[in-house]
């Protein structure tokens, strides 16, 4: 499937403080007038890390240095979250959409003069990932998932379990401005208590990442496009999801998929390979010792597995 035409973007300076060695420079990329946040360092082929909700580029803090001896790596924030580009929603949801927020990455990527790379996502950054492999398979040399499976499968197969393990999915759809109204009487709460409920042993978190997710939350439109970006999983990135599975579309890239063997995707899903394999050609993977948030509750695995299937 050819990609959309994209216009130019623009590259400028970023202030934004974050718990990252120096060797990272910071940036804003423009494109299509939405500035995305964006951090590169080291040297080699280049490495694209997308981070999940409720959080933002911060959550690659163990994993990005050790990544960067080896390879060149990207940091960013996906549009709506972190303390750059959050356009504003509409009715079909579809700025928020997974097609929309993986042209963004494309083009920080080839703006950067990377338009080929290997791409690794976490949680909402793993769908963005998987949605960018299929619509850019030229660009997209690896894709790794990071606890996820796809968007398609979750939905067409959900149960109790599921509703019950993931219901704030279906709470963060519900029209404007329930969730938003919710959310925003206590921002602080929802996130270190999302974070809390979902981590499942290992490394705590990091006092000033967890400090940079609380604050960037904080913001009405990092909720409002949180918010959003969950109304297109039930919209948009589902009409395009099924659209490619009738289209026999798959991922052509090597895909690895990691997950936590103690968060709900490694307890609900008895094959989460298998699965994979209906969606993409080559599928390899394993659980590690964690729950969901593997960068940081097992830094050591994921860098380890990410190091080996990168090589």
């Amino acid at each position: 499937m050819s990609a959309p035409r994209q216009r130019a973007g623009e590259i400028e300076e970023a202030t934004m403080t974050v718990p990252l060695p120096d060797l990272f420079r910071r940036t804003t990329v423009r494109t299509d007038g939405i500035r995305i946040n964006t951090l590169v360092g080291g040297d080699g082929s280049p490495v694209l890390l997308l981070h999940g909700y409720p959080q933002t580029h911060v959550m690659w803090h163990h994993v990005a240095p050790r990544l960067a001896e080896h390879h060149t790596v990207i940091l960013t924030d996906l549009r709506g979250y972190g303390d750059r580009g959050k356009p504003s929603g509409s009715a079909n949801h579809e700025a928020y959409g997974k097609r929309a927020m993986a042209a963004d990455q494309v083009q920080v990527m080839a703006e950067l003069g990377f338009p080929v790379f290997a791409v690794v996502g976490h949680d909402r950054g793993g769908r963005v990932a998987h949605r960018m492999a299929l619509d850019y398979p030229q660009a997209v040399t690896q894709l790794s998932v990071l606890d996820i499976v796809p968007t398609r499968h979750a939905l067409r197969t959900a149960d109790m379990t599921f509703g019950l393990g993931y219901w704030h999915w279906f709470f963060l759809a519900q029209p404007e401005p329930l969730p938003e109204h919710l959310l925003g009487a206590d921002p602080d709460g929802w996130i270190r208590g999302r974070l809390s409920m979902l981590r499942r042993g290992g490394h705590p978190f990091d006092p000033q990442a967890l400090a940079e997710y609380v604050r960037c939350f904080r913001d009405p439109a990092a909720i409002h496009a949180s918010c959003e970006d969950y109304r297109a999983a039930t919209g948009p990135d589902l009409a395009d999801d099924d659209a490619s599975a009738a289209r026999g579309e798959k991922v052509t890239a090597p895909l690895l998929a990691l997950w936590g063997q103690h968060g709900f995707v490694g307890r609900h899903y008895p094959d989460v390979l298998a699965i994979w394999r209906q969606y993409a050609t080559t599928v390899d993977g394993q659980a590690l010792p964690c729950g969901h948030y593997l960068p940081e509750e097992a830094p050591e695995e994921t860098t380890a597995a990410l190091l080996k299937f990168l090589s």
